[in-house]
């Protein structure tokens, strides 16, 4: 009667997991598209309402949109080798969907969610905007005092990467799991 039991308790398990994933799986493709489309959306507007490098007082002195094309990556390094930025931005994409997988937690869906999000938002635009395919520049617009300047696509990119180091800092995997402290750690 146990081995009856036993395996009918194991299949709603099995069948519990599906859905988790699905439901992560929905998490990761919705902010996903949410950084994606408000990136491409917020450059789409700026394009369409400013002229290059004008420069528009939000809260002063501290927020501006100030429209500038970035060929380089932040602070604009690296302008004279856009193509890299493109193969980078690209590589990462594939990377991030080749782990997902492994996904079995909602934070790492939000960040990796967003890291994609962000990383095709910037990758559209080195794919299709001037001067031509894969060196395309960048457009950035929020500026905020001594910093550079960057876009939607960049906020989301390092929203995730804070979330991915609070998760590795409290020992949290991309499957969920919690890492074990070494036997050394514990002693101590």
């Amino acid at each position: 009667m146990t081995d009856e039991t036993a395996p009918a308790a194991a299949q709603p398990a099995t069948t519990q997991a599906r859905p988790r994933k699905a439901v992560l799986l929905a998490l990761f493709a919705g902010f996903a598209v949410f950084a994606y489309v408000f990136d491409q959306l917020t450059k789409l507007w700026v394009t369409s309402t400013m002229v290059e490098g004008e420069r528009i007082p939000v809260l002063p002195p501290v927020l501006h949109w100030y429209y500038i094309r970035n060929s380089g990556a932040a602070f604009s390094i690296g302008e004279n080798v856009t193509w890299v930025f493109t193969i980078i931005m690209a590589a990462v994409s594939i990377a991030i969907l080749l782990q997902l997988r492994k996904l079995g937690s909602a934070w790492w869906a939000l960040a990796l969610g967003l890291l994609l999000g962000g990383a095709l938002g910037n990758l559209t635009d080195r794919l299709f905007r001037e001067p031509s395919f894969a060196m395309g520049h960048v457009v950035d617009f929020i500026q905020l005092p001594n910093f550079a300047i960057f876009n939607i696509a960049d906020s989301a990119v390092v929203s995730a990467v804070v979330i991915i180091c609070l998760l590795t800092l409290r020992g949290i995997s991309l499957d969920g799991s919690r890492l074990q402290k070494s036997a050394e750690g514990q002693d101590a």
